[in-house]
């Protein structure tokens, strides 16, 4: 693909990008040289932009490692090594890297992003497909996944977590704003969030559940120790807790709110230590309980196992 001055008329180019291209290019250039051109001349925004217009190419480009202020490449990338950007970093295809990955302000891959060792990245860190890291992830600023997440380690994220499939983290997950998952979230330590915390199928902790706003889940959640929210918790089948369960003050927690009433001895379990404060549907029992007892007036529990299943690698 080559780059000319009327595809940048096309695109509506500002001023400063046409112009900076006509000094540097006087006929129709290779797609990769004039973003490469635009990064080492300081204009790493201008070169992102271009990729927005043009999209990503089939090239892949092997490299032992990366240490610059900003990388952008339109292909797919594979580094031997480590990678250490001060500013930005993106690429049009999937990044796989054998060492570890630190970033500045952000980091954007179009496509799968695998990481052998551990991610931190001071800004934002978004990906077109899978996110797969085999130690810990920071993030300072928000996390976007539009694939499935896979970390064999704790995530901590400085804002939002958006997740487009299904999630498993090894450790414990530390969210400093909303979790929105498309599928299931399976932690194997404690969920911390400060805003509300959604999954469209189950979720499952190692220790305890924490969310700063609601609680929604389309199936059931399962946590080993307490499940606390400052809103509402709301299950489309049964919440199940090694601890207590806690609404927000005003707030009530809902159970079995996707079943027929009848269907709550095994769909609308809400198992605790103590029988919680603000129960509005579901029936619930303690862990010594032979009968469950109905709150006022949640399809089996198995499904949620299943979508937590369905997350595992």
């Amino acid at each position: 693909m080559e780059i000319t001055s009327r595809a940048l008329r096309a695109k509506r180019s500002c001023a400063s990008g046409f112009r900076w291209f006509a000094r540097h290019f006087k006929s129709a250039t290779e797609y990769q040289h004039v973003i490469d051109a635009l990064v080492d001349d300081g204009r790493a925004a201008d070169a992102c932009w271009l990729m927005d217009q043009f999209g990503p190419i089939d090239a892949v480009r092997v490299v032992d490692s990366i240490s610059a202020d900003a990388f952008v490449f339109a292909g797919t990338l594979e580094v031997r090594q480590g990678v250490d950007v001060g500013s930005l970093m993106r690429v049009g295809g999937s990044l796989r890297a054998g060492g570890s990955l630190r970033m500045g302000n952000s980091l954007t891959v179009g496509g799968d992003l695998h990481a052998t060792t551990g991610i931190r990245a001071l800004g934002i860190l978004k990906t077109g497909g899978n996110l797969v890291s085999a130690w810990s992830v920071e993030v300072h600023g928000a996390l976007t996944c539009e694939g499935d997440l896979r970390i064999h380690g704790d995530l901590r994220c400085g804002a939002m977590l958006r997740v487009g499939g299904a999630a498993v983290i090894d450790a414990g997950l530390e969210v400093n704003g909303p979790v929105q998952c498309a599928k299931s979230l399976r932690v194997g330590g404690a969920i911390v969030c400060t805003d509300s915390l959604r999954a469209a199928h189950g979720i499952q902790a190692g220790r305890s559940i924490r969310s700063g706003m609601h609680i929604d889940v389309g199936w059931g959640a399962v946590a080993g120790s307490d499940i606390a929210a400052e809103g509402a918790i709301r299950a489309g089948e049964c919440v199940v807790s090694g601890g207590d369960i806690r609404a927000g003050s005003g707030y009530g927690i809902y159970a079995g709110s996707s079943v027929r009433q009848d269907a709550w001895p095994s769909c609308g379990r809400v198992v605790s230590r103590t029988r919680p404060e603000g129960l509005l549907s579901g029936l619930w029992q303690d862990d010594d309980a032979s009968t469950p007892q109905a709150s006022s007036p949640g399809r089996p529990f198995e499904p949620a196992a299943m979508a937590l299943a369905e997350a595992a690698p």
